[in-house]
C-alpha cells in the first residue's frame, strides 16, 4: 500500500535501473526554473527554522516530474519519503497506519490525490492542520473517540486534475506549484543527461530531433530515447544522429510535431466523419475507440496547445493547421476554424 524510501541514501540498484533517469537533487532537476527557485527557498527556510516543510501541492499534465520532485524534496531535506496514491488509501485505518509511522519532518507523498476517498480525506484535514487524528474505537453506544498525536510531517500531493480537488483540501496546502510543459531546449538537456546515464551515444542534432517530438514532456522524451536507442543498435552503428532519430521515430509513427497514431486518428475522425466539427467528446471517443477521459486529459491538451484543435460551446473543432499538418485540403464553408 505504501512505499517507503530512505532519502538521500537510495539503493544503488534503483540508480542503475529505470529510475536512475530521475534526478536525486534540485541541481540535476532540469527545467521548471521558477518552481525550482521557490522550492529551494522553502526548503532552506524550513532547514533554518528546523521545522517540517509546509504541505505542498504539485499539479500539471502527466509526465512533467511531480513524483520526481516529491522525492527530491525528501532528499534535500534528508528525511524519509512514504509514497502511495489516492485510490490505494481506501479506509480510515489505512490512512491512520501510514500517518502513525511518520517521523518528524518526514514526507508523505500521495499521487493522484484527487482520487482520495472523501471520508478518508476529511480525516486528513486535522492531520494536516493540527497533526492529530480522531479515531472512533468500537461501534454503537460503546464507541469511544481516541485522539492520536502525530509527528509533524510534510504532505506532498500530486494531481493532473486540480478541478477535482475539493476546496477544503486544497486550502490546507501552504505551497501550491504548477509544473508546465518543457521547452525543446530543456528537453534536449534532459536527453543529453539521460543518454550519459544509459551510455548511449547521441549527437546534438539527434537530441534536437527527438526533443521536438517529445511533446514537452520528459517522460515521453526518455521513452523515445530508449526506443531510438534500440533502433540505433539494430539498424545503425549504435550512434543516434538526426538520420537515425528520424528513421526510428518514423517507425514508431511519431510525426514531426510529436503526434502519434491516436492523435492523428482523433483529428482524422473529426475531419472525415464530422466535417471538421463541432463534435462532442463522447462522439469522438466512440469514433476512435478510445476512453473519453484519456482523450480529454492525455491527448486533447497537446492538440489544443499545438493549435490543431479548438474547444467551442458546441464541441471540438479542428483548425486549419490540422488540415495542413495532415496534408488535407480544408473544405470551404464546412466546419473547422479558418
Amino acid at each position: 500500500m505504501v512505499e517507503r524510501v530512505v532519502a538521500p541514501k537510495l539503493q544503488e540498484e534503483d540508480v542503475l535501473f529505470e529510475s536512475n533517469l530521475r534526478p536525486l537533487n534540485l541541481r540535476d532537476f532540469l527545467g521548471q526554473t521558477k518552481v525550482k527557485e521557490k522550492v529551494e527557498i522553502f526548503i532552506e527556510a524550513a532547514r533554518r527554522r528546523q521545522e517540517a516543510l509546509d504541505h505542498v501541492l504539485l499539479y500539471g499534465p502527466p509526465g512533467l516530474g511531480k513524483t520526481t520532485l516529491a522525492h527530491i524534496v525528501a532528499n534535500e531535506l534528508g528525511v524519509k519519503i512514504h509514497a502511495t496514491s489516492g485510490p490505494v488509501i481506501e479506509r480510515i485505518a489505512d490512512l491512520a497506519s501510514i500517518l502513525t509511522h511518520l517521523n518528524d519532518g518526514d514526507v508523505f507523498f500521495i499521487d493522484e490525490i484527487h482520487r482520495l476517498n472523501r471520508v478518508v480525506e476529511e480525516y486528513l484535514y486535522s492531520a494536516m492542520e493540527d497533526y492529530k487524528i480522531d479515531l472512533m474505537i468500537g461501534e454503537g453506544p460503546t464507541a469511544k473517540s481516541m485522539k492520536i498525536k502525530l509527528h509533524k510531517f510534510t504532505l506532498i500531493g500530486a494531481t493532473t486534475r486540480t478541478g477535482l480537488i475539493t476546496s477544503p483540501l486544497r486550502s490546507r496546502f501552504g505551497v501550491d506549484l504548477r509544473l508546465d510543459y518543457y521547452t525543446p531546449e530543456e528537453i534536449e538537456r534532459i536527453l543529453n543527461r539521460s543518454s550519459r546515464i544509459l551510455k548511449v551515444k547521441i549527437t546534438d542534432d539527434g537530441a534536437h530531433e527527438i526533443s521536438y517530438r517529445s511533446r514537452g514532456t520528459p517522460r515521453i522524451a526518455n521513452r523515445l530515447l530508449r526506443r531510438v536507442r534500440d533502433f540505433a543498435e539494430v539498424k545503425a552503428d549504435g550512434i543516434i544522429n538526426v538520420e537515425v532519430a528520424k528513421s526510428a521515430l518514423e517507425m514508431l509513427e511519431v510525426d514531426s510535431l510529436g503526434l502519434d497514431t491516436v492523435d492523428r486518428a482523433i483529428l482524422a475522425a473529426i475531419i472525415e466523419k464530422f466535417k471538421g466539427g463541432p463534435v462532442g467528446i463522447e462522439t469522438i471517443s466512440a469514433a476512435v475507440s478510445e476512453d473519453k477521459d484519456t482523450i480529454e486529459y492525455v491527448y486533447e491538451p497537446y492538440l489544443l496547445r499545438q493549435g490543431l484543435l479548438a474547444k467551442t460551446p458546441r464541441g471540438r473543432t479542428v483548425t486549419s493547421l490540422a488540415y495542413v499538418h495532415l496534408d488535407l485540403k480544408p473544405p470551404h464553408g464546412q466546419g473547422g476554424l479558418f
